[in-house]
């Protein structure tokens, strides 16, 4: 597995904040203010809180890409004669490229997509309910696991790269990545909860995110075409 995967990957999840905070503030500000008032009047206590919650979420990607890495090996060696990895790829560059138009306001046709994993997030979401009001930070790890199979499209599309990555340990890498380049984000939004909701909503970030998802899209199907002509 080359390191510009996971290079991209994290600056997918880095680019993408704006998607997260969006995405996922509901979450996040119910995680916080299911808070003791004493935690959430308080940055440095609320912080072991923030990171349970959020090393909950990559743990869980982190599996669901290696169930997805294992996945595009199994398809690599069945299709060992057509070029599947490229092919992949480049369809990882066009989601990308769909994403960042999504993030920048252009286009919503990743929207519906998310809807494919809503199925299973209704049937996940009650044990994630049963967790709150939050006590202690395994607690909040517990929770965490549950909140990683949120539907999201920045997901969706970055589990497309771990398909590419070369097997199950290198796909988990690649998630892992993901969820550490969208930890910035979103443990300042657990923090500061208010002012990073508004700032997402702002023309000028939304446009810059998607265009930087856009370029990293572009920049992955250079590559598989590389890749492809060499």
């Amino acid at each position: 597995m080359e390191w510009t995967l996971l290079v991209t990957a994290a600056m997918v999840g880095l680019l993408g904040g704006v998607h997260c905070l969006g995405m996922c503030g509901g979450v996040v500000g119910t995680l916080t203010f299911s808070l003791d008032v004493r935690n959430q009047q308080s940055w440095w206590r609320m912080l072991p809180f923030q990171f349970a919650y959020n090393m909950g979420r990559i743990l869980s990607y982190m599996v669901i890409g290696a169930i997805f890495g294992l996945i595009g090996m199994a398809m690599g060696s069945l299709s060992a004669m057509l070029p599947v990895q490229q092919a992949l790829q480049i369809f990882a560059g066009i989601f990308m490229i769909a994403l960042g138009l999504y993030l920048g306001g252009w286009w919503f046709g990743v929207a519906k997509i998310e809807k494919v994993g809503q199925g299973l997030w209704h049937r996940l979401q009650p044990y994630a309910q049963r967790m709150t009001p939050v006590s202690s930070p395994l607690q909040a790890f517990s929770y965490g696991l549950v909140w990683g199979w949120l539907p999201c499209g920045l997901v969706y599309s970055t589990l497309i790269m771990a398909m590419t990555a070369g097997g199950a340990l290198e796909g988990a890498l690649v998630m892992m990545a993901f969820g550490l380049g969208t930890l910035p984000n979103l443990m300042l939004m657990g923090v500061f909860a208010f002012y990073f909701t508004r700032l997402a909503r702002t023309t000028w970030v939304k446009t810059l995110a998607g265009l930087g998802v856009i370029g990293m899209g572009v920049y992955q199907i250079y590559l598989a075409s590389v890749v492809s002509v060499g």
